[in-house]
């Protein structure tokens, strides 16, 4: 048995404890941004200022979001290693999607193309080139994972270039209904602002078009490394990416509910939850005599 076939049973429990942790952490911030922190009066402000709750509150503050998009990137990670085995060929494909997503986000951090003008809070931790927090990019590859294996469950996998377009298509709209809910919650708990507000609690309609846009060319990036017929009969299968999309759908949606923002709510829980139960209604092939491992559940 090669090395390669060996790790990949002790990377898909590596994904499984990823996906744990991010769940929790998950779970912790969105209680904590729903109810006391919130709106905080004096007498829970006073609470916090005491100790050790002062001190379990400034490392939870600085510490649990960006804990949490790492552990969801290393459980998509380590959940690619397990299902398509290739170490190089993955850890190749998650650098390039990586990489090019945070081009993407350094270009308009700096310049406002293609998503409008923006600007990071320090809230989820160190900013690169001080513009983009280091979780941003890898958030990006994360949910685009998730997506193009909920593509798997829903659309043909053959590896032609209409193939291709169709998926990188679907991609990007999966990528983007993740931003509806999210990004008003996220505005709304200061962890971005936009230069010049829209009208969808403050998105300007430059956002959606960059996200497209930029959710387009990394899906095709990303199928040029695994193609779609590998990514439908290998990656698929499991449905650890559906709930690893969905849990990082949870925070914005609760933050939208807390504040009353109704439309970013219903319509960001429609946009994700739409295709996960259309998705999970479905499983797709997988390669005659492949050999493969069972992947997570």
């Amino acid at each position: 048995m090669s090395d390669a076939i060996a790790a990949r049973p002790i990377a898909g429990r590596i994904a499984l404890g990823m996906l744990g942790i991010h769940a929790a952490l998950i779970i912790f911030s969105t209680l904590a941004l729903v109810t006391f922190l919130a709106n905080p009066t004096p007498e829970v402000q006073a609470w916090l200022a005491r100790e050790p709750n002062a001190t379990v509150y400034r490392i939870a503050w600085r510490f649990s979001g960006p804990t949490y998009v790492v552990a969801g990137f290393l459980a998509a990670a380590a959940h690619a290693l397990h299902t398509i085995g290739a170490r190089g060929r993955v850890v190749w494909m998650l650098l390039a999607v990586s990489l090019l997503a945070l081009a993407s986000e350094l270009l308009g951090t700096s310049t406002g193309f293609p998503f409008g003008g923006y600007g990071y809070s320090s809230l989820l931790g160190y900013r690169i080139l001080g513009l983009v927090p280091f979780p941003i990019p890898i958030s990006w590859t994360t949910i685009l994972y998730c997506a193009l294996a909920i593509c798997g469950r829903l659309l043909p996998a053959r590896d032609d270039t209409g193939t291709r377009v169709r998926w990188s298509v679907v991609g990007a709209l999966l990528l983007t209904a993740w931003d509806v809910a999210m990004d008003p919650a996220m505005v709304r708990t200061f962890h971005w602002a936009w230069d010049n507000p829209g009208a969808f609690y403050g998105m300007p309609v430059t956002n959606w078009l960059g996200w497209l846009g930029t959710g387009f060319v990394l899906s095709w990036v990303m199928l040029r490394f695994v193609p779609p017929s590998e990514f439908a009969a290998r990656v698929s299968p499991s449905r650890l990416p559906l709930v690893l999309y969905a849990l990082n759908g949870v925070m914005p949606i609760a933050i939208c509910l807390r504040h009353g923002m109704w439309w970013a709510a219903v319509l960001g829980a429609l946009a994700m939850t739409v295709p996960l139960i259309m998705a999970g209604g479905r499983r797709p092939g997988t390669i005659p005599g492949d050999g493969s491992p069972t992947v997570p559940r």
